[in-house]
């Protein structure tokens, strides 16, 4: 992964603080976490990590109603913009040969972009219902303990990292956006299309 400004290391240690303050909400609670928007740099995500926010950009989630559930996507190919998709190509989607993919019981979507011939390539996203107080736990503790770096885009919480495959030449990542109870859980190898991320975002909480 590209090496962070001082800005991007200060704005995450400000993150893990105010994640640690914030009090699981229990499911069904109608509060969700609203941030100044930092803005995703185009091409950012998911193995292109966002440019540095701006020193006075939000870093800490703030808890704000919502009214109603944010509805979860049903189409892995619905929730992305044909530019995303023009560059996924012909990468075949949902292959059995991977496991369990398309809307599972529990209602949340695991799309699976890779190819069974291909030794590595692929890019795996799962949007399930995650509420509050678990979900903020868990992106602490990605910052805390395996290095993510987060910053707060589009109302929501982004964190992300990259590292190299332990097998292949290649650049392997997450990436994770959460926001009102909805998280997008993104994982891949030598495969990140430019805006892939940004556009479920958009899909979802257009």
């Amino acid at each position: 992964m590209k090496t962070r400004s001082a800005a991007v290391a200060l704005a995450a240690l400000t993150l893990v603080a105010a994640l640690a303050a914030c009090t699981p909400t229990a499911p069904g609670t109608a509060s969700s976490p609203s941030a100044s928007a930092g803005g995703t740099a185009a091409g950012s995500d998911p193995a292109h990590p966002a440019k540095s926010p701006s020193p006075g950009a939000s870093t800490s989630p703030t808890p704000s109603p919502t009214s109603t559930p944010i509805a979860l996507p049903t189409d892995c190919k619905a929730i992305l913009s044909a530019d995303v998709l023009s560059q996924l190509g012909d990468t075949p989607l949902n292959s059995p040969v991977y496991g369990p993919s398309g809307v599972q019981s529990d209602g949340s979507l695991i799309c699976i972009w890779a190819d069974p011939k291909a030794d590595t390539t692929n890019i795996t996203t799962t949007i399930s219902r995650k509420y509050r107080g678990e979900a903020l736990d868990m992106l602490n503790g990605l910052v805390k303990t395996d290095g993510f770096s987060c910053y707060t885009p589009d109302k929501g919480t982004r964190c992300e990292k990259e590292w190299a495959d332990p097998k292949y030449p290649v650049t392997d990542g997450r990436t994770l956006f959460w926001r009102d109870d909805v998280l997008i859980d993104t994982r891949y190898s030598n495969l990140s299309p430019n805006g892939y991320t940004s556009s479920i975002v958009a899909h979802i909480f257009h």
